[in-house]
Parts: C-alpha cells; structure tokens; sequence
C-alpha cells in the first residue's frame, strides 16, 4: 500500500509539526486501518478564523475545530492503479496547541492524535455510537501506542 500525503500550511505556529512528521502519522493510521490500496490524502493546517467557517458552513457549529475531515472516495472510471482519494483532514493549529495545553499532554502527540484521528475518519470510522466510539478510540489507541506514545484518552479524559 502506498499512501500519498499533501501537506498545506496556510498558517503559521510554531508548534506545527514539520511535514514529514505529518506525513508519517498518516501513512501510520491508513496502514493501520488495513485498506490494501494506494491512497491519497491532503492536510491542509490552519488558523482558528478558517477552522470556525469550516465548522459552521459543514457541522453548523459556529466555533474553530481540532480536526475536520471530508472523506472523498474512489472516483469511477479512473484505473486501478490510480490511487484512492481518501480525502482531506483540516487541523486548527492553534486548537490542537490549546487543547495540548488544557489537557496536560504533549503538543507534538496531540497533533499525532489529531492526524491518526482525522485519517480514520477518512477510512470510515465514526464515533456517533458508542460502538463505533469504542472501535475507534481502540485503533487510534493501538496506533499511538506501537508508536510510543500514552493512550491519548486516559491521557486527558475526553472522548472524541
């Protein structure tokens, strides 16, 4: 499986994880999540104006976000060779920093969180029910965990 990533940087913080630290996140939770083929991802980092109208115009909610994901999907007619667009995942800088901060955790691990997050949600995992939370909450925690990081939900004792 080879796993595509475009990184966008549209602002600026010095708690940005460099790209290829982004990229290695994400390769990490699609290979985790088992899809066999290649795939494509954009993650485009942004400040908390963008993030907010982001998450007003397509969750109704008028407040800046951590992580945001449009799913995307194959697109038919394309060869098979072509890699699966999985999507894109938006991440608010300065909401992961906070959140890092309020929760006691690492900044560099809660954007690991956000970014294995935001990939699954692209894979087809939700937290919607209390199921598919614990499925989820379960594989993003293997993931970090085989990468040497703490559980990142007894970490800060939140959910999704």
């Amino acid at each position: 499986m080879k796993v595509l990533v475009d990184v966008f940087q549209a602002c600026d913080d010095d708690t940005i994880p460099a790209a290829d630290i982004v990229r290695n996140w994400i390769v990490r939770a699609a290979r985790a999540a088992g899809n066999p083929s290649d795939v494509d991802v954009s993650v485009r980092i942004v400040n908390a104006e963008e993030s907010r109208a982001l998450n007003h115009e397509y969750r109704g909610k008028d407040k800046p976000t951590n992580v945001l994901s449009f799913p995307a999907g194959r697109i038919e007619g394309l060869p098979d060779e072509v890699p699966v667009q999985l999507g894109d995942i938006v991440v608010c800088a300065s909401v992961v920093r906070d959140e890092a901060s309020e929760q006691g955790k690492a900044v560099a691990d809660h954007w690991a969180h956000m970014l294995v997050h935001g990939t699954l949600h692209l894979m087809g995992y939700d937290h919607q029910t209390d199921v598919e939370a614990a499925e989820m909450e379960a594989l993003e925690t293997s993931i970090l965990i085989n990468s040497g990081l703490k559980d990142p939900y007894l970490a800060s004792g939140q959910n999704c």
